[in-house]
């Protein structure tokens, strides 16, 4: 594995659910603006991968911080990204919100 491919870390629904009940998990959208606003995960902090600079990434505060996305293939740009700049996450919701609202999950909108 070279250091551009980072070990992703695919997370289902249930357990990002789990985290977001429990506060163990800080859940960052880098899907675009017009797509969060249009809905989003409850909990979800929105940070575009249009725009995305590592470092300016919200800190976790000690809860895992996972991507997310609309399917999972931004959301694993955006852990490719990170670990390019030497941070250390690699979890992602394999699913995304077409997951989320699939299976009927609420969906919050701002």
């Amino acid at each position: 594995m070279s250091a551009t491919t980072p070990e992703v870390v695919h997370l289902d629904r249930e357990t990002v659910k789990r985290g977001l009940a429990d506060g163990s998990i800080l859940l960052v959208d880098v899907r675009e603006p017009d797509e969060f606003e249009a809905g989003h995960i409850p909990g979800a902090v929105l940070f575009p991968l249009s725009t995305f600079v590592a470092d300016d990434l919200p800190d976790p505060q000690g809860r895992r911080l996972v991507f997310s996305c609309r399917s999972g293939k931004r959301s694993q740009t955006a852990i490719a990204h990170a670990a390019a700049a030497g941070l250390p996450w690699r979890e992602h919701y394999a699913g995304g919100i077409l997951d989320w609202v699939g299976a009927g999950e609420p969906v919050a909108q701002d």
